[in-house]
């Protein structure tokens, strides 16, 4: 048995309908839908405030981290866990999971957002520890409910956090060289 098949064997072991619905809620809000609406409020928001750096960070992350979640999944084409244990209705591939690689970009674009803009301090932490616990927590649901294999979700970690730090990357040094010539 491989780690994958253990893990999700350990998962449905574990299952209750109460935990069940809890663990529901948690993913749907690592979601296409749930992401999308918390990248457009905070993209509102840091561009309502001319933070404009940290707005293209996270809108341009998300967009085009979707677009290449998309075209990996296409690419590597790996079936789900099988539908008896699955508790999802999803007709897309497995790899990366799409959950746990969104919300990974997400918590890293806004941990970045978050160590800009607050001052070092208990509120500051307390943000970058519970970005990093909902990545988490959703990549765990998407586990216990048999939508992907951990390979899946550990996939989708790791890619959207290479996602999210090519983006920071990129904008950092595009603003630091746009500084480098203005000062010259």
């Amino acid at each position: 048995m491989t780690i994958d098949q253990s893990v999700l064997q350990w998962m449905l072991d574990h299952r209750t309908p109460g935990l069940t619905d809890v663990v529901t809620v948690i993913t749907n809000s690592g979601g296409t839908i749930a992401t999308f609406l918390i990248t457009t409020v905070v993209t509102l928001a840091l561009l309502a405030r001319r933070y404009t750096a940290e707005a293209v960070i996270v809108a341009g992350a998300m967009l085009s981290g979707w677009v290449a979640m998309s075209l990996l999944k296409l690419l590597f084409g790996r079936q789900r866990p099988p539908i008896p244990q699955r508790l999802v209705d999803l007709d897309s591939h497995s790899f990366p999971s799409g959950h746990a690689m969104m919300t990974a970009i997400l918590a890293c674009v806004l941990g970045v957002v978050v160590l800009r803009l607050l001052a070092p301090g208990i509120r500051r932490n307390l943000l970058l520890v519970l970005l990093a616990c909902y990545t988490l927590a959703v990549g765990v649901s998407r586990v216990y409910l048999a939508a992907h294999w951990l390979s899946d979700v550990v996939a989708g970690w790791a890619f959207g956090v290479a996602w999210a730090l090519l983006w920071i990357w990129a904008i950092s040094r595009r603003n630091a060289s746009r500084t480098r010539t203005i000062e010259v």
